[in-house]
């Protein structure tokens, strides 16, 4: 797909969708399901850094192309490296409780 005048109006309607239905969805996640949410979102933001690769890695797709790329390259890492993280500390958080009450 050429991104020319004609493609990029429905491009940018499709990421303002996306980014107005995923603040809608984690908006209604009660907070204990948030460990699990974020495991899922690290499994896509995984999917988007290979597809990211694959895209920048060709040849022929032009300057923006490999822009474009390479910038969803680095935020799905900041985001997988991030969730991983935040997943990790919430599971030592939960791991910390029990053995505080297995103690008493």
């Amino acid at each position: 797909m050429d991104l020319n005048t004609e493609t990029m109006p429905l491009l940018f309607f499709i990421f303002v969708l996306a980014m107005l239905l995923g603040v809608e969805l984690i908006r209604k996640v009660p907070s204990q399901l948030h460990t699990p949410l974020m495991s899922g979102s690290n499994a896509i933001s995984g999917i988007t850094i290979v597809g990211a690769l694959i895209v920048a890695g060709r040849e022929g797709g032009g300057t923006a192309v490999t822009v474009l790329a390479t910038l969803a390259v680095a935020f799905a890492m900041i985001n997988v490296v991030g969730g991983y993280l935040v997943t990790d500390r919430m599971l030592k958080m939960f791991k910390g409780k029990g053995k505080q009450e297995a103690k008493q």
